[in-house]
């Protein structure tokens, strides 16, 4: 997923796969209704699986960039005794791009992958149940940051290509989301530069920076 450039993310080559096929063989039998169908199908997958190239914007090495497309949901101070300091939660739709892009220059520092449910938010164990990821992101100033990737209703799982101690570069691919919500956690050295409904560009919005 990093060095993908292919226009189309790696994920979703196999449901395109099983729509194209199926659009084949409706064509064959002369099926028209299915054979429509099957089209808006492969059309659908080829919008929620784009992988666009973005032009990394010119930021100072302090500031701390969107990881996720989507509209911003809530920000909140949390305890002040806490490691982190702030929670922005941010919304990833269908109808936004759903490559996960590296925040700022870093290592991984922690990597956890839970499997579960895919319910609706508004279920009341979603939170407990959904497949989620936690990613902790440190730089060389040893600031850190923590990204929690949970699905709500999709298709797919989190892909996260991403190993413990692994560094990565800003605005470098590292996982792919249909349809979740991120839970940023940012410490109290952070000055944020979102606005709650603001919409968000991975690798493009500022989210703040470290002071």
């Amino acid at each position: 997923m990093k060095n993908s450039l292919f226009p189309i993310a790696k994920d979703g080559w196999k449901y395109l796969a099983y729509a194209i096929g199926a659009f084949i063989v409706f064509s064959i039998l002369d099926f028209s209704f299915f054979q429509l169908l099957s089209l808006l199908v492969v059309v659908f997958f080829l919008f929620i699986f784009r992988n666009p190239e973005r032009e990394l914007p010119s930021f100072e090495a302090s500031q701390v960039l969107s990881p996720v497309d989507g509209e911003v949901l809530s920000i909140e101070s949390l305890d002040i005794a806490d490691e982190y300091a702030y929670k922005v939660v941010i919304n990833t739709t269908y109808k936004d791009v759903g490559i996960l892009r590296a925040p700022m220059n870093a290592s991984v520092e922690y990597l956890r992958q839970n499997y579960g449910t895919r319910l609706s938010l508004d279920a009341p164990l979603a939170h407990k149940l959904n497949e989620n990821v936690s990613v902790v992101f440190q730089n060389t100033q040893d600031n850190k940051m923590k990204l929690i990737h949970m699905l709500k209703q999709s298709l797919c799982g989190v892909h996260i290509d991403l190993d413990s101690k692994d560094k990565v570069v800003q605005s470098a691919r590292y996982g792919l989301m249909i349809n979740g919500i991120t839970e940023i956690y940012l410490p109290k050295n952070f000055r944020l530069s979102l606005v709650l409904g603001e919409e968000t560009i991975a690798s493009k919005s500022l989210i703040g920076c470290f002071t």
